[in-house]
């Protein structure tokens, strides 16, 4: 498995361990979960916001890894893309723990300039 699938992989993960620290708060009823997250306040209401928007991250970033493969662009690149899309991620999430809007913001910016990155490469 090449870096890039291995990132695919780690992007497919990461939202988990937000769905953790939101569900691991005292209170959490998995009959109503919805309603839990209605309530939530603070960094766990965060959280919520980081796994809905790590979700969201997926597709684009999956297509971009696996067209910029099938079209034959150069490995290495495509390997660093997609490290560089897992790092802006992992610090997007802990900007949005921490409640640092405008690091959050640069975050996911550099997230996405590498998947317009891997299309690029797929040219």
């Amino acid at each position: 498995m090449t870096i890039a699938y291995q990132c695919v992989l780690a992007a497919v993960l990461i939202p988990y361990i937000y769905t953790i620290l939101v569900k691991s708060g005292r209170g959490y009823n998995h009959k109503n979960c919805r309603e839990y997250i209605e309530h939530l306040k603070g960094w766990r209401k965060r959280a919520y916001w980081a796994e809905l928007n790590s979700f969201e991250a997926l597709p684009g970033f999956i297509a971009g890894v696996l067209i910029a493969t099938q079209a034959g662009g150069a490995g290495t690149a495509i390997d660093q893309l997609a490290l560089g899309f897992i790092a802006a991620r992992i610090l997007h999430g802990i900007c949005y723990l921490c409640d640092l809007a405008i690091l959050r913001s640069l975050a996911w910016a550099l997230g996405m300039i590498c998947v317009v990155g891997l299309f690029i490469l797929a040219t």
